[in-house]
């Protein structure tokens, strides 16, 4: 077996996504809250405060709190003391850095995930590709974005690697603000259809292929997001 996944013959704990460590109805704020930055409703220039987010999505300021600081963590607002919080904007040189910190990860953690295909799990995974592809359908840009990112995460968690899970979800986040940055199409970005070709070579079990598809989506991304011509200067 391979020696990054778990020994035991016991199924692997389940790395939660960044919003299912938050607890109903927190849990609804983070994708809400998260999807308006994501379709630049909120964005960097934008000057917010805890009680207008309250206002804009009907919490409660507890609730927008424990929210932000979950996106804190995730690099996708910036929290300091006596300041507003603000949506961060990262540039080239981070979101490089990221791309290849994701590749690293997600180039063991496919591998890992074609010697542990459940059933439920590859339901999952399809049924978040059919959501992002409705989004795409439907132009919702920042729903995909989201969708996209959640699927890679999903994906992550069928390795049995849990902290390798847990240092991609502090990635994702961020590479999908980026993206957001983008003047790039979403489905030109994460593909729904590289997503669903990936979904098929993990139920095989084919190893080869998985890793294949892996490295040509994450160029396809990085040469999207890094050679494109964007008046913000970064995406990923």
């Amino acid at each position: 077996m391979n020696s990054f996944a778990s020994t035991s013959h016991a199924q692997p704990t389940a790395t939660p996504l960044p919003f299912s460590r938050l607890r109903a109805p927190v849990e609804d704020l983070y994708p809400r809250l998260f999807d308006a930055i994501l379709e630049q409703r909120i964005d960097p220039d934008s000057r917010f405060t805890e009680d207008s987010l309250k206002e804009m999505f009907s919490a409660s300021r507890a609730d927008v709190r424990r929210v932000l600081t979950q996106l804190s963590l995730e690099q996708v607002i910036v929290l300091r003391a006596n300041h507003r919080p603000r949506v961060a904007a990262p540039d080239r040189g981070q979101t490089q850095q990221a791309l290849h910190a994701r590749r690293l990860a997600e180039n063991t953690l496919v591998r890992l995930a074609c010697q542990r295909p459940q059933a439920e799990d590859l339901k999952r995974l399809r049924g978040l590709i059919e959501r992002e592809r409705q989004a795409v359908e439907q132009d919702r840009r920042g729903t995909a974005i989201r969708l996209s990112g959640e699927f890679h995460l999903h994906l992550a968690q069928m390795a049995g690697n849990a902290p390798l899970a847990h240092f991609l979800g502090s990635l994702v986040p961020l590479t999908s603000l980026a993206i957001a940055r983008s003047e790039c199409q979403t489905h030109s970005c994460c593909a729904w259809q590289e997503h669903l070709a990936l979904v098929e070579a993990v139920e095989r079990g084919d190893v080869s292929k998985a890793g294949m598809l892996m490295n040509q989506h994450l160029d396809h991304l990085e040469q999207t997001l890094l050679e494109s011509t964007v008046k913000h200067c970064v995406v990923g």
